[in-house]
C-alpha cells in the first residue's frame, strides 16, 4: 500500500482514537452523530473499497502466520454490533475469522477467573478474532450492577472499593502480554445516542421481523443510561493504552459507523504489513522444474501456461529499461574492445 493512502486512513480515524492517559467524558467528548462532512452515497464506495483493503490484507496475515488480531467491539444494546461485523467483514475468508458473542456467563465460567472464557477464544497466528462484546463487560455491566460480582464466587478481599481500579490495571497488563507476543488488541465502541437508541427499539417493537432483537431487558437497561455513560467514560480514560488503544466510533448513521470499523481495522493491518512468505532458492528450483513438467503436459492446441498467457509479465519500468540498455551497450563494447585486440594480435 502507498504512504498516502495509509497516512490517510490514519488521518480519518484520528479523531476517533481516544489518547492513552486522557481523561474522557463521552457527551462532551464524542459527538454520536459526527460524520467527518461525508455522505452516505460516497461511503458505500468507501466502504466498498475498505473491505477489499481487508481481504488482501487478512490473506497475507493468513500467509506469513506471525501476528493475529483481536477486535473488540463494544456498544450499548441496538448500537450496531451484529451489522457491523456482518459488513465490515463481508469480503475476508471466513476461514482466518472467528466471531465470539460473549453473553451471561456460565456456571462453569463463573467457577474461573473473569478472563478465563476470553482468553479461550484468542486467535491463533494468522487469524483475526472478533469480540461481540468481550472482556470489558467486566467493568461495565458488572459495575452497574455490582450485584454480578457476587455471582463470580470472588473471595471477599477481591470485591472492595479498588476492584475497578484493580481490573483496569489487570486488563491492560493482559493486552500488553499480547500485543508483546504478537496479538495486536484493536478496541472500538460505538458510541450510540439516547435518542438514537429510542428509535432503534421501536422499530424492533414496530416490525414483526424484527420483535425477536428486542428485549424487555433492553428497555430496562436503558434506564440506567447515564450510569453506562459513566462507565464507559471511567473505562475508556482507564484503558486506551499505546499497545491496545480505544476508538470511539460514532454510531448514530449505520453506514458511517461501518467505515469507521473497517478503516480502523486496515489501520492496525497496515500497521502489520504482513507479507508472503519467500520461498528459497531451492525450493525455487523445484517449483521452476514443475512448472516445465505440468507446461509439457498440455494437451495440443490448450496454452503451455494459461494463467501466463492471460496475465504476460508487466514490461520493467522505464529505468530498469534504460538501465538494461546501459549494460547491453556497455557488455558490447567490451565485447568489440576484446575483438579488436584479438585482430591486432594477429
Amino acid at each position: 500500500m502507498s504512504d498516502e493512502r495509509a497516512e490517510r486512513i490514519a488521518e480519518f480515524i484520528a479523531p476517533l482514537r481516544v489518547k492513552p492517559g486522557s481523561k474522557v467524558r463521552l457527551g462532551r467528548d464524542f459527538d454520536p452523530r459526527y460524520e467527518a462532512g461525508m455522505k452516505k452515497q460516497d461511503g458505500v464506495e468507501l466502504l466498498r473499497t475498505g473491505v477489499a483493503l481487508l481481504a488482501e490484507y487478512q490473506e497475507r496475515l493468513a500467509a506469513q502466520d506471525t501476528y493475529g488480531v483481536v477486535l473488540c467491539l463494544q456498544a450499548l444494546d441496538a448500537g450496531g454490533k451484529d451489522g457491523t461485523i456482518r459488513h465490515v467483514m463481508s469480503g475476508v475468508n471466513p476461514q482466518g475469522v472467528r466471531v465470539s458473542s460473549f453473553k451471561v456467563p456460565s456456571t462453569e465460567e463463573l467457577d474461573h477467573d473473569y478472563l478465563w472464557r476470553y482468553v479461550k477464544r484468542l486467535p491463533a497466528r494468522g487469524e483475526i478474532a472478533i469480540f461481540n462484546r468481550s472482556h470489558y463487560e467486566e467493568v461495565l455491566v458488572v459495575r452497574v450492577h455490582p450485584e454480578n460480582l457476587v455471582r463470580q464466587h470472588l473471595p471477599e478481599h477481591a470485591r472492595g472499593p479498588d476492584v475497578w481500579e484493580r481490573r483496569y490495571r489487570e486488563i491492560n497488563d493482559w493486552e500488553r502480554y499480547l500485543a508483546d507476543n504478537g496479538f495486536k488488541v484493536v478496541k472500538i465502541f460505538l458510541n450510540l445516542s439516547k435518542e438514537e437508541q429510542r428509535a432503534r427499539f421501536l422499530k424492533r417493537i414496530d416490525l414483526p421481523e424484527k420483535n425477536w432483537k428486542f428485549s424487555a431487558a433492553d428497555a430496562l437497561e436503558r434506564r440506567r443510561w447515564d450510569d453506562y455513560q459513566s462507565a464507559y467514560s471511567e473505562m475508556l480514560s482507564a484503558t486506551s493504552t499505546p499497545w491496545a488503544p480505544w476508538y470511539v466510533v460514532p454510531a448514530d448513521q449505520k453506514w458511517f459507523a461501518r467505515i469507521c470499523a473497517a478503516a480502523v481495522l486496515a489501520h492496525t493491518l497496515i500497521g502489520i504489513d504482513p507479507q508472503y512468505p519467500e520461498v528459497g532458492e531451492d525450493a525455487r528450483k523445484e517449483l521452476l522444474i514443475t512448472k516445465w513438467e505440468l507446461e509439457q503436459e498440455a494437451p495440443p492446441g490448450a496454452p503451455a501456461d494459461p494463467y501466463a498467457e492471460r496475465h504476460p509479465a508487466p514490461p520493467p519500468p522505464a529505468e530498469e529499461r534504460k538501465q538494461g540498455k546501459k549494460g547491453r551497450k556497455g557488455k558490447e563494447e567490451r565485447k568489440g574492445s576484446k575483438a579488436g585486440k584479438r585482430r591486432k594480435g594477429r
